[in-house]
């Protein structure tokens, strides 16, 4: 595809005429059909509107944007009883939505990159949030997570839940309701599954697989999980380190769970 469109700007500068860039398109999947809007016409959209966002986390301050509600989008396509929405970007990254967070008090948004007037690059990167960009309203209402925020977003798909698609990353029936692993695998859905794949389980492609071929939690001390975790620049670092820390984004208790989570699931193996 990169080839092909350099090819194609080429041929046009030989041609004498302007390239023109091919439009972004975001697809979305729901109710066994299918339907693909380009940036310009998410951009005209009647449902458009300036979004503010005081506090965006990829970022690391305040933006302003060109958005549509994505209740709206979905609107478009027929009913669906999938109770997840699948947000995948276009580095591996993929995020599980429940339909409940979609639906709940928090206000979800699909930011669209105007090419005339592009969004600045991200902190340390050379590309921008765009061309779309999952973000939301009122956040705080729902506790959502910086990883519910999906840049370079390429789709949307209505799916299962992480744990009906994937029973190996689920918990016991036995395992009491109030055990920190049960917990944890809920704080690991949000946080750690867009990047992360447990024993195969997940669609995440941007980070190691934490059970196979070895458990996280039989080369990691605890200590060292809990470091990792809080802030993955303190523990190893090289060029191409795309983890964020997440000291800001969940609390002691929650990585403690995460932890009691992958130590249930390592020692299930």
């Amino acid at each position: 595809m990169r080839l092909l469109r350099l090819l194609t700007l080429v041929l046009a500068g030989l041609a004498g005429a302007p390239a023109v860039a091919a439009a972004a398109v975001l697809v979305l999947t729901a109710g066994g059909a299918t339907r693909q809007f380009t940036d310009g016409e998410l951009l005209a959209s009647r449902d458009a509107a300036t979004l503010a966002v005081p506090h965006d986390p990829s970022y690391g301050g305040a933006m302003t944007y060109r958005a549509v509600p994505l209740r709206a989008l979905l609107s478009a396509l027929p009913p669906d009883a999938a109770d997840t929405l699948e947000a995948r970007a276009t580095d591996g990254f993929v995020a599980q939505l429940s339909r409940a967070v979609i639906e709940g008090a928090a206000v979800p948004w699909v930011a669209i990159e105007d090419p005339a007037h592009p969004w600045p690059p991200l902190p340390g990167m050379t590309v921008s949030a765009g061309p779309f960009y999952l973000i939301w309203q009122h956040p705080e209402r729902a506790g959502i997570s910086t990883e519910q925020w999906t840049y370079a977003l390429a789709a949307l798909t209505a799916v299962a839940s992480p744990v009906q698609r994937w029973p190996a990353m689920t918990i016991d029936s036995s395992v009491p309701a109030d055990a920190p692993a049960r917990r944890g695998q809920k704080v690991f859905i949000a946080n750690c599954l867009p990047c992360h794949r447990l024993g195969g389980s997940g669609e995440g492609t941007v980070g190691p697989d934490l059970l196979r071929p070895m458990p996280a939690t039989a080369y990691f001390t605890e200590a060292g999980l809990r470091a990792l975790i809080r802030n993955p620049a303190a523990v190893r670092s090289w060029p191409a380190q795309q983890m964020p820390a997440f000291a800001a984004a969940i609390g002691d208790s929650e990585i403690d769970a995460v932890i009691a989570y992958l130590r249930y699931l390592a020692a299930r193996r």
